[in-house]
């Protein structure tokens, strides 16, 4: 693509991201296509706690996978974790099974529909990217955002933790006794978030990087399977 048909195509909004087919993330280049969710450098820090609870077996989900970033940084650092990787949009599916080939399994759906049954009770760590910008702000986001990426990356409802609610309900079926789930959220929305998975039964704490502007909500399951 010339550089001058590049810049005019990016100042009409697209990401640039989208128009090179890449973006950066955790030291890797992970491929980025138009309608596919853009990894953000926040959701680092969700990918770096997972992969310190990673062990060598560690069966690992990472759901609302978008291009996989996640899960494709998890099996750079851990190459023998067992990675199952889902989303709900047919372009995010096709572009995360690029970015992480015969490495993991992509699978298309919403939430834990998606997954196999063979893996309930048996998930030992849930990373989720979930959307959670509250319905009425994402008309005020940037045009690359609301114009190019799937609203079902972005919209988390009247709060912006719908998808939260949903996780939380069905989480501790799926996750083995002692699991570790992770999921994204705004630094105002982490108590309110962390509060839905204690009422499910687990013990939360939120972890932060303000350079990164990065708040991820922790959750997890007592070893014996039940409240912490």
């Amino acid at each position: 693509m010339r550089l001058s048909e590049l810049l005019g195509r990016r100042v009409t909004g697209i990401p640039l991201e989208q128009l090179l087919g890449w973006a950066e993330f955790a030291g890797l280049r992970v491929g980025v296509e138009p309608g596919v969710f853009v990894p953000r450098r926040r959701t680092e820090l969700l990918a770096e706690l997972a992969i310190a609870a990673c062990s060598p077996d560690a069966v690992i989900v990472d759901m609302c996978c978008g291009s996989g970033a996640i899960g494709a940084a998890v099996l750079a650092a851990v190459p023998t974790a067992r990675l199952w990787a889902s989303d709900v949009t047919a372009a995010s599916v096709r572009c995360a099974r690029r970015n992480l080939g015969d490495r993991a399994t992509v699978v298309q759906g919403d939430l834990f529909a998606a997954l196999p049954g063979t893996l309930r009770g048996g998930i030992d760590i849930l990373a989720v990217n979930a959307p959670y910008v509250p319905s009425a702000s994402i008309a005020r986001m940037p045009p690359e955002a609301r114009l190019h990426e799937p609203h079902s990356a972005l919209d988390g409802g009247l709060d912006g933790l719908d998808v939260h609610r949903r996780v939380a309900a069905d989480a501790g079926t799926w996750l083995r006794s002692g699991a570790t789930l992770l999921i994204e959220a705004s630094a105002e929305q982490a108590p309110a978030s962390a509060a839905l998975f204690e009422a499910e039964g687990f013990a939360t704490l939120i972890a932060s990087d303000d350079s990164r502007d990065a708040t991820v909500v922790v959750a997890r399951r007592s070893a014996e399977g039940g409240p912490s």
